[in-house]
């Protein structure tokens, strides 16, 4: 299993980033593709040609009724459980709706939200959406999705000591 954390260039350099726990404390299952508008990464845009990856994005910009599945462009059911391969846009709410509006290949990734029914526990940035989760939860979360619940422990204890 691979988590692919498609990364804002600003965000790589913020102090209150979350992703970068998990590239440390995951067991290499966890990396990071850094978001280029006019270059975009050609393993991404294989893995979504040959619908070997799901993108995990905002309830609020996609439509979905389950709790981890939506339709692709495709029209076929999507759930995370069925995929190796899980990009999560790793950035600011504002900056995530400008990459994937800016990147007609994710647009075509089946897509899949998560419906924890928890709100974010993260307090280090403003502006968050209600039901809106920071990068190292939804990690957490697609973690415990895929069984790999000693890792997302350890993860969760290291997003606890990070945002005090």
């Amino acid at each position: 299993m691979k988590i692919i954390l498609l990364t804002h260039e600003r965000e790589v350099k913020r102090i209150t980033n979350t992703g970068f726990l998990a590239l440390d404390g995951s067991n290499n299952i966890v990396e990071r593709v850094v978001w280029n508008r006019v270059n975009p990464n050609k393993y991404l845009v294989n893995l979504i040609e040959n619908d070997e990856a799901i993108l995990l994005y905002s309830k609020s910009d996609i439509s979905t009724t389950n709790i981890v599945t939506t339709q692709s462009t495709f029209k076929k059911p999507a759930f995370i459980e069925h995929y190796e391969n899980i990009i999560i846009i790793d950035s600011t709410w504002q900056e995530a709706r400008k990459i994937f509006n800016h990147s007609a290949y994710l647009k075509s990734a089946p897509r899949c939200t998560l419906n924890t029914g928890s709100r974010s526990l993260y307090n280090l940035r403003a502006n968050q959406p209600h039901g809106g989760l920071c990068t190292i939860e939804c990690i957490i979360e697609v973690l415990k999705l895929k069984n790999e619940h000693k890792i997302a422990a350890d993860l969760l204890i290291k997003f606890q000591l990070f945002n005090g």
